[in-house]
């Protein structure tokens, strides 16, 4: 089984080529989807928090497929632990 390949970012999975970002040579992103990077730059400067707030937008896209339908504020604490988990988000020791 392929290993799910997530956003740096933004933490969505990058099942495709055409979910990756591009890098300065154009050469696909392997840890930024699309949304989150192009031409070797972020497409957006925000904080943490306000990366969280931009994915509570899409509770209905994280809810399609799935079991379970989760609410804003289940989103919003997965959110709160994963994404410091990402390389753009690890706070540096």
């Amino acid at each position: 089984m392929k290993e799910m390949n997530f956003c740096q970012s933004c933490g969505v999975p990058m099942e495709t080529e055409e979910m990756k970002g591009t890098n300065k040579d154009q050469s696909k992103s392997q840890e930024y989807c699309a949304y989150c990077f192009k031409d070797g730059a972020f497409t957006q400067e925000m904080t943490m928090d306000e990366m969280i707030s931009l994915n509570l937008q899409y509770v209905d896209e994280w809810n399609k497929g799935s079991d379970k339908k989760y609410t804003a504020e289940e989103i919003k604490q997965q959110l709160e632990q994963f994404l410091p988990t990402l390389k753009r988000w690890k706070t540096e020791e």
